[in-house]
Formats: C-alpha cells, structure tokens, sequence
C-alpha cells in the first residue's frame, strides 16, 4: 500500500472547492503519494468481491491514508469553527442554550 509523506496542508477557506492545496517544494512527491493512496482506495472500491465499503478497513489498510485524513481533517478545523460560528446568529434562544448545554457536559 502507498506511503504518505509528513506534510501540513494548508486548506483553502472556499467551502465549495474543499482542495488542499500542496507544498510547491515536495509537489511531486507528495501528489505521488496521493495517487498511490488514491489507485489503492479506487481497487480497493472497484473490486466486484467487495460488497460493502469499510472506510475502516481503508484507513487501516492503505499506509498513510489515515494519517493523512487526521491531517485533513484537523486543517479543517478551523473553516468548520467559522461556519459554526457565522451560522450562530441564525438560531434560536431555544437552541443556543441546547449547544451551551452541549459544551458545559463536554468540559466536565
């Protein structure tokens, strides 16, 4: 299974184009990388034999690939907090309190 390079991605803020965009000194390694996760993921779903997909099975299976979705995933973190946050005006009293509600349990 392909090897992920350690890289910080740096992700774009357009919701609609949800890219990582790619350090321009490894550039070539890295999309090698990713286009060897990306064939290991498209076998992996294209295989008649699999009836489900197991994302599970895909994380732990293609080396790099999970390391690589934390990344992902904790870069966008941040577009996620300012979503949340635009959209706090647009609920209710009803339903902010709920979310504080949420967040004290989370701290205790």
């Amino acid at each position: 299974m392909p090897k992920k390079t350690e890289a910080a991605p740096d992700v774009t803020t357009d919701r609609e184009s949800n890219v990582v965009p790619l350090n321009k000194e490894s550039n070539k390694d890295q999309i090698a990388e990713l286009n060897r996760m990306l064939a290991a993921v498209m076998n992996y779903i294209s295989d008649d034999e699999v009836e489900e997909i197991d994302v599970t099975y895909l994380l732990d299976n293609t080396e790099g690939l999970k390391e690589w979705w934390d990344e992902y995933k904790e870069s966008n973190r941040k577009v996620v907090e300012e979503e949340i946050k635009k959209s706090l005006n647009k609920l209710s009293l009803k339903e902010l309190e709920h979310i504080r509600e949420q967040i004290m349990e989370k701290q205790e």
